[in-house]
């Protein structure tokens, strides 16, 4: 494949596990020569306190290839959640990312070209849950990330499935707002 990938964009939300598993990542893609491998520097050189970005790894010094940046969504103020979001979640989009390489979302050889960047959604409330079961939520995050990045890759969905789906979809939180809960 020879065309360039400016940027693509994509989502996922994978539920249904115990409470606090559930991943929402939003991934952006795109070349690195270009104005999205500046934003991809940019990141991960401007460290800001509590949303800090790190590099998604199989293991530390195994980092995957596209280069995949890791930013959280939430405000990390707690070491247990720390260790959760850079460990399992980390680990977790690395395989991900894989997966994606692996179906053929991702060329395989533009895996030197691209990078990706996941804005990670880890609920907070993950650090009250006794019992955490880290392989759940292992498998919970790395679905999500290679749905996203499908999504991102296929551009889904697509204009015509919205336009036709447009006041079939209701946003769950606005429904709840309605009903005041």
């Amino acid at each position: 494949m020879s065309d360039r990938i400016v940027l693509r964009v994509g989502e996922s939300l994978v539920a249904g596990g115990p409470p606090g598993t559930a991943a929402e990542p939003e991934v952006a893609i795109g070349e690195m020569d270009g104005p999205f491998g500046s934003a991809f520097a940019n990141l991960l050189g401007d460290q800001v306190k509590g949303h800090s970005r790190v590099l998604a790894l199989l293991n530390t010094d195994v980092m995957v290839r596209p280069p995949t940046l890791c930013v959280s969504k939430v405000t990390v103020k707690d070491s247990r959640y720390t260790n959760i979001l850079m460990g399992t979640v980390q680990y977790a989009t690395a395989m991900g990312v894989l997966d994606a390489v692996r179906s053929g979302d991702i060329p395989k050889d533009k895996c030197d070209e691209l990078g990706i960047i996941v804005s990670v959604w880890l609920n907070p409330g993950i650090v009250e849950v006794k019992d955490l079961d880290h392989q759940v939520l292992f498998d919970i995050h790395r679905k999500a990330t290679t749905q996203a990045i499908h999504k991102a890759m296929t551009f889904q969905p697509s204009i015509d499935w919205l336009l036709e789906n447009q006041d079939k979809v209701v946003h769950k939180y606005f429904e709840k707002g309605l009903k005041g809960e």
